[in-house]
């Protein structure tokens, strides 16, 4: 999926950003202005995720300041909301101590659990003796909820007895840690992209170290870690068969690389006009590749050791989702030596992460808003300001006692099937309608000309893998599309709709703007030509087609120094 699909997004978009120096709106719009509402799908995409992204964000600054009391209280079940369905691990290492087991939320003998089951039985350390002469685990006995599973759904999320009609009360506590992640975000990006782009330096290098020291500690865990990193790196090759693993990693390259959502194309357009994005597209492919399987190695040492913990098989303790960073991650670091050192530094480098994935989001719908309406510019801050207050408004429902239901419901639709249909549409007017050589000779303007196999393989890749593969994946993924659901709460049906029109709705610009463009045009194959006003952000002279204002060059391009 990255060679055939998203390394070729990834490097057009760069190209696309520094070539002209705008934003995704103007950018795809003067290419060829049929394809005017592309621009605006990738700020609808980017505008919702970076909406539900920041509860995230808040989840992480929840956890990271818990992790500074004493004791973690996810790890124990004497707390007012654990029910007696609550297992704590540490609590039943307690237990064993005594030769009892953690049942109930308190230590009770073998004989007398098994009694309560199978009115006469005895049983062990691992489950009961029938009288039948059979035996049956403890595991299998009865429901055990997760200490950290409850902290999560009950304590962060407040979710007992939400439902959709009834949206539970708001919590506080995840409602100040959501105003604090936008206050930091909009602090670091009020003074400019510039500034932006030291703070990256630590948001960036940050989270290597703390996972170099988490793998460290992982794999010092004992036999389980091992067991965890084997489970990992051997491969299952009959997955290959199966169409959903290929539809998933489609997912995480779009999610990961973060293409079609506007935000590469805006970074970009701060380049110099000469720079290599060419290397740039390369190393941060590879370099995300490498980052992906690296916190792979990290997350299943630990997960093998909490497996050897918990006598169970490491798949049924892993959990997709917000589950393996809210719930397993922390039942493990619960049970290492210095618990509150290694969850502390877990949570915070998950919130840097999220903190610097929100700055290319946010900065992407400042540039389109600049980009529109130019005067604006030199009240920037107040821009940023805006879009952060916004977007902190739109949040809030997701911090009620069922706003987990909304976040799965945009989580669900919006960066998935559709974004797929914005990554066929760039390639398709970048490659078909405006022309594939020409594009690569527009390439070679700022300077990146390629080797034979190269030149073959962006063409091959432009013209037909990457749009074969990103339908072929779309129609996969439509063809399966279940509605979404959370745990065993299945929404209702007007929650449904509501789902689908959400991904409709990033979509939709593309159909609406194309209708626009059609009834304007005097000539119709003018609508997949390119406009007068498109060209190298070197020669920009021409009025904006978009307002009665002069074009703009983005003012962190200058040709003329290497400020940038």
């Amino acid at each position: 999926m990255l060679i055939t699909m998203g390394l070729p997004i990834f490097y057009l978009e760069l190209c696309l950003g520094q070539y002209t120096a705008f934003g995704p709106i103007k950018s795809f719009s003067r290419m060829a202005p049929a394809f005017h509402g592309v621009g605006y799908s990738t700020l609808v995409v980017i505008a919702l995720v970076i909406i539900y992204y920041m509860v995230i964000v808040a989840w992480t600054l929840f956890y990271t300041f818990a992790s500074f009391l004493p004791r973690l209280a996810w790890a124990y079940c004497d707390n007012d909301f654990n029910t007696k369905y609550c297992y704590s691990g540490l609590d039943d290492i307690n237990c064993q101590k005594s030769n009892t087991m953690f049942f109930n939320k308190t230590c009770m003998t073998f004989d007398d659990v098994c009694m309560g089951f199978f009115n006469s039985s005895k049983g062990n350390s691992t489950g009961c003796f029938k009288n039948d002469g059979g035996f049956q685990l403890f595991t299998s006995l009865y429901t055990r909820i997760l200490s950290s599973e409850e902290y999560y759904s009950d304590y962060v999320l407040g979710i007992r007895g939400a439902t959709w009609e009834n949206f539970g009360s708001i919590r506080w506590e995840v409602f100040g840690c959501l105003t604090l992640a936008w206050v930091i975000c909009c602090l670091c990006l009020i003074r400019g992209v510039q500034s932006v782009g030291k703070i990256v330096y630590f948001t960036a290098l940050f989270p290597y170290v703390i996972l170099i020291a988490l793998l460290i500690r992982g794999v010092t865990l004992g036999e389980g870690a091992t067991d965890g990193i084997l489970w990992y790196i051997t491969p299952d090759w009959s997955t290959l068969k199966n169409a959903k693993v290929w539809g998933d990693a489609a997912s995480q390259i779009f999610y990961s690389l973060g293409i079609s959502c506007g935000s590469l194309i805006t970074l970009s357009s701060y380049s110099k006009f000469n720079n290599n994005c060419h290397r740039d597209a390369i190393f941060v492919s590879i370099t995300n590749l490498f980052t992906s399987v690296f916190a792979g190695f990290v997350i299943f040492s630990v997960l093998g050791f909490l497996a050897q913990q918990m006598h169970m098989p490491i798949n049924k303790v892993v959990q997709s989702g917000p589950g393996l960073a809210f719930i397993a991650y922390p039942e493990a670091v619960a049970r290492m030596p210095l618990p509150n050192l290694w969850a502390v530094l877990f949570f915070f480098m998950l919130f840097v992460l999220g903190l610097g994935s929100q700055f290319a989001g946010v900065q992407a719908i400042n540039t389109a808003i600049l980009d529109k309406w130019p005067n604006l510019r030199k009240r920037e801050g107040f821009v940023i300001i805006g879009i952060c207050i916004v977007c902190w408004l739109l949040a809030i429902p997701m911090v009620y006692g069922g706003g987990i239901y909304m976040f799965t419901l945009m989580d669900w639709n919006t960066a998935s099937w559709a974004i797929l249909l914005i990554g066929v549409a760039e390639v398709v007017e970048a490659s078909w309608c405006y022309g594939c050589n020409k594009f690569l000779d527009n390439v070679a303007e700022m300077g990146m000309h390629f080797s034979r196999f190269f030149h073959g393989y962006w063409w091959l890749s432009w013209v037909v893998l990457a749009p074969l593969t990103c339908l072929g994946i779309f129609i996969y993924q439509t063809s399966t599309y279940t509605v979404a659901t959370y745990g065993s709460y299945k929404f209702p049906k007007w929650a449904d709709a509501i789902g689908i029109l959400i991904g409709l709705s990033t979509l939709a610009p593309m159909p609406i703007f194309f209708v626009i463009k059609l009834w304007q045009a005097k000539n119709y194959r003018s609508l997949f030509q390119p406009s007068p006003l498109w060209g190298p952000a070197t020669k920009r002279n021409a009025p904006d087609d978009d307002s009665d204002n002069t074009a703009v060059v983005n003012p962190a391009y200058d040709n003329s120094s290497d400020k940038a």
